[in-house]
């Protein structure tokens, strides 16, 4: 053994392991968890720490090194961009392994921006910008003949084909795009044996107009054609009416159908102003005001519709946050935890990329400098999901979120990437993804006016058995993230 934490308390959520004992580490894999102390030079004392394995976030869009140090000190050791997705996903694989990452990354290839390429000659890119600038243009949200579709398509089988980890499907941006599309995707990803990842579209008590209700499309789409449907942030797409999407969840669960789900433990999303459920009759039906809305890049709040109608057109890709609960409302309170607390849910942050009011500064910068913006979710969201779903409230245990942030992640994905199979446990032969932090003090500190303030009580972190996180400080020269990539099980067609 290379290394050996000693005598905390440790955690496998997988096996229900909770025993205070010592874990050996070897390279990058955990070989022995030991109830009688191990014998190594290298010891480290974690006693009165929690151990178990680092946390799995599938939903993250900061993909640059200052974005996953945030989430490192957040307990964060896998950063997947998987809702949004890119393409080409060999760029952004390959940008990602020429710079170096702190954490282990990956990439499903992209519904939303293969439409952007083949619709209105949008640029592909590995950054979430490549999509942001053009989310609220109509142009890729149009109907596609038969030929664009069958280009559309291809460019989703090549990403496959390169290890993309499915497809994410931003439906919610493209309202009224034919729901046959929709299925017809679910219909790849279903021959290639991996998850898709949906942006929802508006529920249809919330918008008639929709072609189909948002949680009932997802749902029908995995029992048409077999597909994993991941419903992504169902928190913020159900609001107010996580009721009637749990009950559609829990008839659909019960009858086999592949449906898993994720949620984040904030009242407010961020995303591009242009965005389709942004217009101001869409704001109406969803009881949200232009006061909702908050420019991240210069912290203006939305005075009226004539302004929001002014920043949509001058700049469409700019981020906002959107308040969507108010989370020092009871009710509304209520509403969050019941999404948070759906049986089998995953914990997943959403998290976007800074936005900086003048030249971003080098990428390997820390401190980051002053004048980074940010929603606190990139920072805190599984800090605050310990604090307050475990620590003051008790919704859940312990052992209970940890897997919602750890093994259950790796659930949504072992079946189609094997490499998930060794990680969101803590056992010999898992992955040397291991986090330590201390049970009294982890906490999320970001706010929604100091959005990269980072989270505290993350004591060490180590990803693939080298430190990131050492006694509560980063590790600057870290660079241990590896590529987590898919493998197509079928051999499927684009036609």
């Amino acid at each position: 053994m290379d290394l050996v934490l000693s005598g905390g308390r440790v955690i496998d959520p997988e096996s229900g392991f909770d025993k205070v004992a010592d874990v050996g580490i070897a390279g990058d894999r955990v070989v022995s968890v030991s109830s009688a102390p191990l014998e190594c030079p290298n010891r480290v004392d974690v006693s009165g720490m929690v151990v178990c394995p680092g946390f799995i976030d599938l939903h993250s869009h900061g993909q640059a090194i200052p974005e996953q140090r945030l989430q490192a000190l957040d307990g964060v050791t896998t950063a997947l961009e998987l809702e949004a997705g890119t393409t080409p996903v060999r760029v952004a694989y390959a940008k990602a392994g020429a710079e170096g990452r702190p954490l282990n990354y990956g990439y499903a290839t992209s519904w939303a921006l293969a439409r952007m390429v083949e619709l209105i000659g949008a640029q592909p890119g590995p950054s979430l910008h490549a999509i942001l600038k053009h989310l609220g243009n109509p142009g890729w949200q149009v109907p596609a003949t038969m030929k664009q579709r069958v280009r559309i398509f291809q460019r989703l089988y090549d990403d496959l084909a390169d290890g993309a980890l499915g497809i994410g499907i931003l439906v919610g941006y493209a309202p009224q795009v034919d729901p046959d599309e929709f299925v017809a995707v679910a219909g790849l990803a279903s021959q290639a044996g991996v998850p898709t990842y949906t942006h929802a579209r508006p529920l249809i008590d919330v918008d008639p107009g929709v072609p189909v209700d948002g949680a009932t499309e997802i749902i029908r789409a995995a029992g048409e054609t077999g597909a994993h449907m991941h419903y992504c942030h169902v928190n913020s797409t159900s609001a107010r009416r996580i009721e009637k999407v749990r009950t559609l969840l829990d008839k659909a669960r019960a009858e086999g159908a592949p449906v898993t789900v994720e949620a984040y433990p904030y009242g407010a999303g961020s995303t591009a102003i242009g965005a389709a459920f942004l217009d101001p009759e869409a704001l109406k039906r969803s009881d949200i005001r232009p006061s909702d809305i908050v420019v991240v890049a210069t912290g203006e709040r939305i005075a009226d519709e004539k302004r929001l109608l002014e920043l949509r057109a001058a700049d469409p890709g700019a981020l906002v946050i959107v308040h969507f609960l108010d989370e020092d409302n009871p009710v509304d309170r209520d509403h969050l935890v019941r999404a948070l607390a759906y049986p089998g849910g995953a914990i997943a942050s959403d998290a976007v990329p800074l936005t900086w009011p003048g030249p971003p500064p080098p990428p390997t910068t820390w401190p980051l400098p002053p004048g980074a913006l940010v929603h606190p979710r990139s920072a805190g969201t599984f800090a605050k999901s310990l604090r307050t779903l475990w620590r003051e409230h008790g919704v859940l245990s312990l052992a209970e979120v940890i897997s919602r942030c750890s093994l259950i992640p790796a659930q949504v994905l072992e079946k189609a990437v094997p490499a998930m199979r060794r990680k969101g446990r803590l056992k010999a032969g898992s992955d040397a993804d291991v986090l330590v932090f201390d049970p009294d003090r982890i906490t999320d500190q970001a706010t929604y006016v100091d959005g990269v303030r980072p989270s505290v009580g993350v004591v060490h972190l180590l990803v693939n058995g080298s430190f990131v996180v050492r006694d509560s400080s980063l590790v600057l020269e870290s660079m241990p993230g590896r590529p987590v990539r898919g493998s197509m099980s079928l051999s499927a067609t684009a036609e």
